[in-house]
C-alpha cells in the first residue's frame, strides 16, 4: 500500500505561530475523513496499522477514505512551541479547527470521523462537545480509546514520571527496549510490532545516537498538574462529554489505570451512552495494532452495508 504523504498547516500563536505536520493515507479527494489522534507523548505515525486496515476495509466496500494522522505540535514532524505554556488543550483544539478547514478547502468533507487515543481522545471530545465550533462537518462517529472524563491521578503521576526525561540512546534497539519498559500498558507486541512502533518516536542526534521526537518542554504545563486542578478539571470534562452527539465507542485496556472500569460504566449510561469495549491484558493505552482492536475500530467505523 503507499505511505502516507507528509503535510504541515500553519497555525496560530502569541509568538508568530507555528506549523502542525500530518500524515495522509488514502483519496485526498474522499468525502469521507478520519482523522486519527495520538497520544501525549505519542506522533501520528503511531497509526499506520490501522490507516492501511480502514483504507482496505474501505476499498472492499467500494468506498473512498481519507485518513489524516496529525502530529499535534510539539511532537513528531511539528514545530516546538517557543513558550511551552502553549502545550495545552487550547493549542491543540485551535491547531485541529485549522487542520480541518485546510482539510474542508482542499476537498469537501461531507463524514468526518475521529480515532483519539488518550489526549487525542480528550481533544476529540472537545471538538464533539463544543457546538458552537465551525467544524466543516458534524461530528459522526467518534472513538474515545481509553480516556474519559475522569483522568485517574495515579496515571498521571506514573506518566510524569517519564515525561520529557527520555535522554539519548545509543541505536534505535535500545531505545525501543527503554519504551517499551515505561509501555508495558500497551499489552503484548511482537519485536517486529515494537520496533514499528518504536522508529517514528526517534530522531538521530548530531553526532552520535537517538533521542525521542518531542520537545521536552511539552512536561512544563504538565508538570504544573496538581491533584487538586485535575479534579477541578472533571466536570468540565463531564459537560463536554454530555454534550457529545457522536456515535461513540470507548475502548478500554482492562488494567488501565488512566480509564477506570467505574467512569467506563458512567459514561455507558450518559451522553452518547456509548459502547464500551475492554480488551484483555491491556493497560494504558491499546495501541490498535492487534488485529482485534483493528476489528473493533473497523466494525464501528465502516460497518457491513
Amino acid at each position: 500500500m503507499t505511505p502516507p504523504t507528509l503535510a504541515h498547516v500553519a497555525c496560530p500563536d502569541a509568538h508568530g505561530g507555528h506549523r502542525m505536520a500530518y500524515w495522509q493515507w488514502g483519496d485526498a479527494a474522499a468525502p469521507h475523513l478520519v482523522v486519527c489522534t495520538h497520544g501525549l507523548s505519542r506522533q501520528g505515525r503511531d497509526f499506520d496499522v490501522l490507516a492501511r486496515a480502514l483504507l482496505a476495509r474501505a476499498a472492499a466496500q467500494g468506498q473512498a477514505l481519507r485518513v489524516v494522522c496529525p502530529d499535534v505540535v510539539g511532537r513528531g514532524e511539528s514545530d516546538w512551541l517557543k513558550d511551552p505554556m502553549g502545550y495545552q488543550f487550547p493549542t491543540y483544539v485551535g491547531d485541529m479547527l485549522v487542520l480541518l478547514n485546510t482539510l474542508q478547502a482542499q476537498a469537501p468533507i461531507a463524514t468526518f470521523d475521529w480515532v483519539g487515543t488518550s489526549m487525542g481522545g480528550l481533544i476529540g471530545m472537545t471538538l464533539a462537545g463544543m457546538p458552537d465550533l465551525p467544524l466543516p462537518a458534524p461530528l459522526h462517529r467518534l472513538v474515545l480509546n481509553d480516556v474519559g472524563p475522569v483522568i485517574e491521578w495515579q496515571a498521571l503521576e506514573r506518566i510524569g514520571q517519564y515525561l520529557g526525561k527520555a535522554g539519548t540512546f545509543d541505536s534505535v534497539e535500545a531505545a525501543a527496549a527503554r519504551m517499551r519498559e515505561i509501555s508495558a500498558g500497551f499489552g503484548p507486541h511482537s519485536d517486529e510490532q515494537w520496533l514499528a512502533l518504536s522508529r517514528p518516536m526517534l530522531r538521530p542526534v548530531p553526532g552520535g545516537g537517538w533521542r525521542m521526537h518531542y520537545d521536552p518542554a511539552i512536561a512544563v504545563p504538565y508538570g504544573a498538574l496538581t491533584q487538586q486542578s485535575a479534579a477541578d478539571g472533571e466536570a468540565a470534562l463531564w459537560q463536554l462529554y454530555d454534550r457529545v452527539q457522536a456515535e461513540t465507542l470507548v475502548i478500554r485496556g482492562a488494567d488501565s489505570d488512566l480509564l477506570s472500569p467505574a467512569t467506563a460504566q458512567a459514561m455507558a449510561a450518559r451522553g452518547p451512552r456509548p459502547r464500551v469495549v475492554e480488551f484483555a491484558g491491556v493497560g494504558h493505552a491499546p495501541t490498535l495494532v492487534a488485529a482485534d482492536q483493528v476489528a473493533t475500530v473497523l466494525d464501528f467505523l465502516l460497518p457491513a452495508p
